[in-house]
């Protein structure tokens, strides 16, 4: 799927995340569950572009991702990983991102979790890549509310559900409305 950069110059703002039923994408520091599958997605959605995450989401990770430039937002002045680009406010890592993606030919920046740098990013969002865990898991960490007067759910599949997955997901994809589109159809 390729999108155009927006009007306001830059590629196209996505935030790819993974979410339980009830919002949730983390719980001390990891997903609680396991979905081999969607991972694989995760990477073709990701491979080739920016992505601005933060230092939990990183250390969580553990590594930097191959084929992608790592933006962290931390207000600390270093990361524990070689290869990630540090930036110390929403701004700065979003010009990293849009001086990254121009670099690479690349016409979306990710927006990778956590929570927190969901809702700093929230607000600028162009598209949401969704996968949604079929659980309901206990955890401390979630993903903001997807208003329906602001996103219209433009696709929706179940996935594939691999051996090793510990719980079906289906996969979604939102585009924010026009300003002034109203409220979608009861």
């Amino acid at each position: 799927m390729s999108h155009d950069a927006d009007s306001r110059g830059r590629p196209a703002l996505v935030a790819v995340v993974a979410m339980a039923e009830n919002g949730v994408i983390g719980r001390d520091g990891a997903m609680p569950w396991s979905v081999p599958s969607d991972l694989k997605r995760y990477r073709s959605l990701t491979m080739g572009k920016p992505m601005i995450m933060g230092r939990k989401t990183l250390e969580s990770i553990g590594r930097v991702l191959d084929g992608r430039d790592t933006i962290v937002l931390t207000r600390s002045a270093s990361v524990p990983f070689d290869g990630a680009i540090v930036a110390d406010s929403p701004e700065a890592a979003l010009a990293l991102a849009t001086e990254r993606a121009k670099t690479r030919g690349a016409d979306e920046i990710v927006i990778a979790g956590g929570g927190e740098i969901y809702r700093a990013f929230m607000d600028r969002l162009d598209r949401l890549l969704v996968t949604e865990i079929a659980a309901a898991p206990e955890g401390d960490a979630v993903f903001p509310p997807i208003d329906p007067a602001l996103w219209e759910k433009v696709f929706e599949a179940p996935a594939e559900r691999g051996e090793r997955d510990s719980a079906a997901s289906r996969f979604r994809i939102y585009e924010r409305r026009a300003a002034g589109a109203g409220s979608p159809p009861a």
